[in-house]
Protein backbone atom coordinates (compact mmCIF):
# COMPACT_ATOMS: atom_id res chain seq x y z
CA UNK A 1 0.00 0.00 0.00
CA UNK A 2 1.42 3.38 -1.03
CA UNK A 3 1.59 6.29 1.38
CA UNK A 4 0.94 9.63 -0.35
CA UNK A 5 3.29 11.87 1.57
CA UNK A 6 2.93 15.51 2.46
CA UNK A 7 5.76 18.01 2.88
CA UNK A 8 7.65 17.27 6.11
CA UNK A 9 6.05 13.86 6.65
CA UNK A 10 8.34 10.99 7.68
CA UNK A 11 7.66 7.27 7.28
CA UNK A 12 9.57 4.21 8.43
CA UNK A 13 11.15 2.16 5.67
CA UNK A 14 9.94 -1.21 6.86
CA UNK A 15 8.09 -3.88 4.97
CA UNK A 16 4.44 -4.52 5.82
CA UNK A 17 5.51 -7.63 7.79
CA UNK A 18 7.82 -5.50 9.96
CA UNK A 19 11.04 -6.66 8.31
CA UNK A 20 13.63 -4.04 7.46
CA UNK A 21 14.00 -3.02 3.84
CA UNK A 22 17.29 -3.97 2.24
CA UNK A 23 17.15 -2.05 -1.04
CA UNK A 24 15.06 0.88 -2.24
CA UNK A 25 14.67 2.85 -5.44
CA UNK A 26 14.02 6.56 -5.42
CA UNK A 27 12.17 7.12 -8.67
CA UNK A 28 11.59 10.49 -10.27
CA UNK A 29 9.03 11.22 -12.97
CA UNK A 30 7.87 14.35 -14.76
CA UNK A 31 6.26 15.66 -17.92
CA UNK A 32 6.77 18.87 -19.85
CA UNK A 33 3.79 21.16 -19.31
CA UNK A 34 2.01 22.37 -22.44
CA UNK A 35 2.45 26.07 -23.05
CA UNK A 36 -0.13 28.19 -24.77
CA UNK A 37 1.22 30.22 -27.61
CA UNK A 38 0.04 32.23 -30.54
CA UNK A 39 -0.56 29.07 -32.58
CA UNK A 40 -2.04 26.84 -29.83
CA UNK A 41 -0.47 24.61 -27.17
CA UNK A 42 2.96 23.07 -27.47
CA UNK A 43 5.46 21.41 -25.17
CA UNK A 44 9.20 21.83 -24.90
CA UNK A 45 11.33 18.99 -23.57
CA UNK A 46 12.49 19.43 -19.99
CA UNK A 47 15.72 17.82 -18.73
CA UNK A 48 15.54 17.27 -14.97
CA UNK A 49 18.40 15.56 -13.15
CA UNK A 50 18.10 13.47 -9.99
CA UNK A 51 20.99 13.43 -7.53
CA UNK A 52 21.67 11.77 -4.18
CA UNK A 53 24.04 13.46 -1.75
CA UNK A 54 25.44 11.20 0.99
CA UNK A 55 26.11 12.85 4.34
CA UNK A 56 28.07 11.80 7.41
CA UNK A 57 27.44 13.99 10.46
CA UNK A 58 26.05 16.82 8.27
CA UNK A 59 29.09 16.78 5.98
CA UNK A 60 28.76 15.76 2.31
CA UNK A 61 31.01 12.79 1.61
CA UNK A 62 29.82 11.53 -1.79
CA UNK A 63 27.26 12.24 -4.50
CA UNK A 64 25.54 10.18 -7.17
CA UNK A 65 24.29 11.98 -10.29
CA UNK A 66 24.41 11.67 -14.08
CA UNK A 67 28.19 12.25 -14.21
CA UNK A 68 29.02 9.99 -11.24
CA UNK A 69 26.58 7.06 -11.49
CA UNK A 70 27.84 4.95 -8.56
CA UNK A 71 28.86 6.04 -5.07
CA UNK A 72 32.48 5.35 -4.16
CA UNK A 73 31.39 2.49 -1.84
CA UNK A 74 28.97 1.04 -4.43
CA UNK A 75 25.86 1.27 -2.22
CA UNK A 76 24.06 3.97 -4.28
CA UNK A 77 23.58 3.77 -8.07
CA UNK A 78 21.98 6.11 -10.61
CA UNK A 79 20.29 4.29 -13.50
CA UNK A 80 21.16 6.97 -16.08
CA UNK A 81 20.24 10.39 -17.38
CA UNK A 82 16.84 11.01 -19.00
CA UNK A 83 16.93 14.18 -21.09
CA UNK A 84 13.21 14.64 -21.78
CA UNK A 85 11.00 13.17 -19.01
CA UNK A 86 7.60 11.91 -19.95
CA UNK A 87 6.57 9.36 -17.33
CA UNK A 88 4.45 11.77 -15.30
CA UNK A 89 2.02 9.66 -13.29
CA UNK A 90 3.42 6.41 -14.67
CA UNK A 91 6.89 4.96 -14.28
CA UNK A 92 10.19 6.57 -13.40
CA UNK A 93 12.15 8.80 -15.76
CA UNK A 94 15.26 8.62 -13.58
CA UNK A 95 15.95 6.36 -10.62
CA UNK A 96 18.55 6.03 -7.89
CA UNK A 97 18.99 2.63 -6.25
CA UNK A 98 20.09 2.44 -2.63
CA UNK A 99 21.33 -0.84 -1.12
CA UNK A 100 20.57 0.06 2.51
CA UNK A 101 22.59 -2.89 3.85
CA UNK A 102 25.73 -1.70 2.02
CA UNK A 103 25.53 1.97 3.01
CA UNK A 104 28.57 2.50 5.26
CA UNK A 105 27.69 2.98 8.92
CA UNK A 106 29.10 6.55 8.98
CA UNK A 107 26.61 7.67 6.29
CA UNK A 108 23.56 8.82 8.24
CA UNK A 109 21.53 10.70 5.59
CA UNK A 110 21.02 10.57 1.84
CA UNK A 111 19.32 13.65 0.38
CA UNK A 112 17.60 13.42 -3.01
CA UNK A 113 17.43 16.49 -5.20
CA UNK A 114 16.17 17.31 -8.66
CA UNK A 115 17.36 20.21 -10.75
CA UNK A 116 17.02 21.60 -14.23
CA UNK A 117 20.50 21.54 -15.68
CA UNK A 118 19.33 23.66 -18.62
CA UNK A 119 17.79 26.27 -16.29
CA UNK A 120 14.14 25.71 -17.18
CA UNK A 121 11.81 26.47 -14.28
CA UNK A 122 9.25 24.15 -12.73
CA UNK A 123 6.54 26.24 -14.41
CA UNK A 124 7.43 24.16 -17.46
CA UNK A 125 6.91 20.86 -15.58
CA UNK A 126 3.77 18.94 -14.65
CA UNK A 127 2.97 15.63 -12.95
CA UNK A 128 6.34 15.55 -11.18
CA UNK A 129 6.86 13.09 -8.34
CA UNK A 130 9.40 11.15 -6.38
CA UNK A 131 8.65 7.75 -4.93
CA UNK A 132 10.30 5.09 -2.83
CA UNK A 133 9.97 1.53 -4.09
CA UNK A 134 10.99 -1.69 -2.32
CA UNK A 135 13.54 -2.85 -4.87
CA UNK A 136 13.25 -6.50 -3.79
CA UNK A 137 9.60 -6.81 -4.90
CA UNK A 138 8.82 -3.64 -6.89
CA UNK A 139 6.16 -2.46 -4.43
CA UNK A 140 5.77 1.32 -4.19
CA UNK A 141 5.90 2.33 -0.54
CA UNK A 142 5.66 6.11 -0.63
CA UNK A 143 5.08 8.86 -3.15
CA UNK A 144 5.59 12.59 -2.89
CA UNK A 145 3.92 14.66 -5.61
CA UNK A 146 5.24 18.12 -6.38
CA UNK A 147 2.57 20.77 -6.26
CA UNK A 148 2.28 23.13 -9.24
CA UNK A 149 5.16 24.82 -10.98
CA UNK A 150 7.12 27.82 -9.84
CA UNK A 151 9.95 30.13 -10.82
CA UNK A 152 12.54 27.83 -9.25
CA UNK A 153 14.90 25.48 -11.10
CA UNK A 154 15.38 22.80 -8.44
CA UNK A 155 13.72 20.98 -5.58
CA UNK A 156 15.11 19.36 -2.44
CA UNK A 157 12.81 16.32 -2.73
CA UNK A 158 13.32 13.96 0.18
CA UNK A 159 15.85 12.30 2.39
CA UNK A 160 16.45 8.79 3.65
CA UNK A 161 18.02 8.83 7.09
CA UNK A 162 18.96 6.41 9.84
CA UNK A 163 16.44 5.98 12.66
CA UNK A 164 17.69 3.56 15.29
CA UNK A 165 18.47 0.25 13.60
CA UNK A 166 16.43 1.10 10.49
CA UNK A 167 15.80 3.90 8.02
CA UNK A 168 13.13 6.56 7.51
CA UNK A 169 12.12 8.66 4.54
CA UNK A 170 11.16 12.30 5.02
CA UNK A 171 9.47 14.32 2.27
CA UNK A 172 11.14 17.75 2.08
CA UNK A 173 9.69 19.38 -1.03
CA UNK A 174 11.58 22.67 -0.75
CA UNK A 175 12.00 24.76 -3.91
CA UNK A 176 15.52 25.97 -4.68
CA UNK A 177 17.52 27.44 -7.52
CA UNK A 178 20.53 25.86 -9.14
CA UNK A 179 21.65 23.86 -12.14
CA UNK A 180 23.73 21.31 -10.18
CA UNK A 181 23.73 19.63 -6.78
CA UNK A 182 26.66 21.89 -5.79
CA UNK A 183 24.44 24.94 -6.34
CA UNK A 184 21.85 23.36 -4.02
CA UNK A 185 24.09 22.73 -0.99
CA UNK A 186 23.02 25.94 0.86
CA UNK A 187 19.37 24.83 0.42
CA UNK A 188 20.09 21.25 1.54
CA UNK A 189 21.95 21.99 4.78
CA UNK A 190 18.95 23.31 6.78
CA UNK A 191 17.21 19.94 6.26
CA UNK A 192 19.93 17.77 7.80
Amino acid sequence: MTVNMTKGQAISLQKSDGATLTAVRMGLGWQAAPRRGLFGSRTREVDLDASAVLFADKQPVDVVFFRHLVSDDGSVKHTGDNLVGGAGQGGDDEAILVDLQRVPVHIDQIVFTVNSFTGQTFQEVQNAFCRIVDETNGQEMARYTLDGGGQYTAQIMAKVHRAGAGWQMTAIGTPANGRTFQDLMPSILPHL
